[in-house]
């Protein structure tokens, strides 16, 4: 990738020989006036490296430095200073500069200059992508550049504690994308509250995530602080946003503006510290035009927006998801390690996925638990059943093994989650522990009590 270069210099003469200085070098390289055309030329096409004048009409060398400062990426910044303005130049490298020349300048100088600006960024643009693909691989599986563009972004994101707007198609991923954000900031070890704004009706939406008082409607016996309360701190996810009710938009609004939550049936405002990472499936744009969104609000959660790609748009994705879930599945239901079959993977890279990860993810889930013993299925998918012949007869494993095995990786699932706590287990399947036991001595999973906290 060539790097680009903004020169900023209200003399012609000096932009144009720097310009070929640059050029020579094999940099693409921009032009603008001052401070305020560099702003406004950066917005339309952004440089990884901006060389500019100290002292300029309008917005001088300092001030753009400083406006470019909250940039994220920022560029690199090079000053120009006229002989005798040391004084200058040390005041801008406190700043933030990365470095100056003097006038008049020679080429070797300043191309050494550049040369260690451009190879700066190369190293920071490949830190962040580096640290992005740790952060957003501990919650997603993917191999495809899309989606390494999108660890980069969340990396360069995470640390700084702005709003961020997550979209793409349901199933995609968001909430993980959400998590990985969240995992990557200071404020990690803070609560993180989720919430589904499609899941309660409006009011009892607006009492979840603002709080209430006692006593506030009916059924309201006790106060509660609600979600923004509960994240004070922390961060909160507003999954499915363009859901939102008109009243609690407004009051979102306000804690976006100025930290503040309403409880129900209180006259009095609370002041929280919450991180609002919000996630959609809709287009908000066209919400707002059919009146059923703010158009205020959208702006205050488009503060950085992430979009997750579909899965039709990442095939390199679907091998290694396919190969991540059908590990997953055979050792949920107490099967060896699958062989993948290619016939399998073919189909799975055909089907366009109008479900994206979230049907990837169900349609192997019932391919393990349905296929026999000893291979893969493939006429149970649900598509391309021409792709090949099955491994087995369909009718070699009847119904009641294929549940078992079902029901023995449910099982599993839960005492791993329950961290061999056989009674938070029990809870979590919803059966007795004594139920609990005859299925554990049933599948051979240890049926006798071994001590474990329960």
């Amino acid at each position: 990738m060539i790097a680009r270069v903004l020169v900023v210099d209200d003399d012609p003469g000096v932009r144009y020989t720097l310009r070929e200085i640059l050029e020579s070098e094999g940099l693409a390289v921009d032009e603008a006036a001052d401070g305020v055309e560099a702003l406004a030329r950066l917005e339309a096409r952004p440089a990884e490296l901006v060389i500019s004048d100290l002292r300029m009409p309008r917005l001088d060398g300092l001030g753009l430095l400083r406006a470019l400062a909250g940039r994220a990426p920022a560029p690199r910044v090079v000053l120009i200073t006229a002989q005798g303005s040391e004084r200058d130049a040390v005041a801008a490298m406190k700043a933030g500069a990365f470095d100056y020349f003097k006038k008049p300048f020679e080429t070797d100088e300043l191309l050494a200059v550049v040369r260690r600006a451009v190879e700066a960024v190369r190293l920071r643009d490949e830190n962040e992508r580096l640290a992005g693909e740790v952060a957003l691989s501990r919650t997603m599986v993917f191999a495809s550049e899309p989606m390494r563009r999108l660890a980069q972004l969340v990396a360069r994101v995470a640390p700084r504690d702005v709003t961020v707007l997550i979209t793409g198609e349901s199933g995609t991923g968001k909430e993980r994308v959400a998590e990985a954000l969240v995992r990557a900031s200071p404020r990690a070890e803070r609560p993180f509250v989720r919430f589904n704004c499609a899941a309660l009706s409006p009011e009892l939406a607006e009492a979840e995530l603002f709080g209430h008082a006692r006593g506030a409607f009916t059924g309201a016996v006790r106060a509660r602080p609600g979600l923004f309360g509960e994240a004070d701190g922390g961060s909160i996810l507003l999954d499915e946003v363009g859901e939102l009710a008109a009243p609690a938009q407004a009051k979102l609004l306000r804690v976006l503006q100025d930290g503040e939550v309403r409880p129900v049936g209180e006259e009095r405002p609370r002041t929280v510290d919450v991180r609002v990472l919000a996630a959609t499936h809709r287009n908000l744009e066209e919400l707002v035009k059919g009146g059923r969104f703010r158009e205020d609000l959208l702006y205050r959660l488009d503060v950085v927006r992430l979009h997750v790609p579909p899965l039709r748009d990442r095939p390199e994705d679907v091998t290694v998801l396919a190969r991540h879930f059908l590990d997953r599945f055979a050792e949920r239901f107490g099967l060896p390690s699958l062989r993948v079959p290619d016939a399998l993977l073919d189909a799975l890279r055909a089907h366009r996925w109008p479900g994206n990860v979230r049907e990837l993810e169900n349609v192997l889930e019932s391919l393990v638990a349905l296929s026999p013993p000893d291979g893969l299925d493939l006429s149970l998918l649900p598509f391309g059943r021409g792709a090949a012949a099955p491994a087995a007869e369909p009718a070699a494993i009847g119904l009641r093994a294929r549940v078992e095995a079902y029901e023995r990786g449910l099982v599993v699932e839960a005492l791993r989650g329950a961290r061999g706590n056989r009674s938070e287990a029990a809870r979590r399947l919803a059966i007795s522990r004594v139920t609990l036991h005859d299925k554990l001595r049933k599948y051979g999973l240890g049926g006798e009590d071994d001590g474990a906290a329960g």
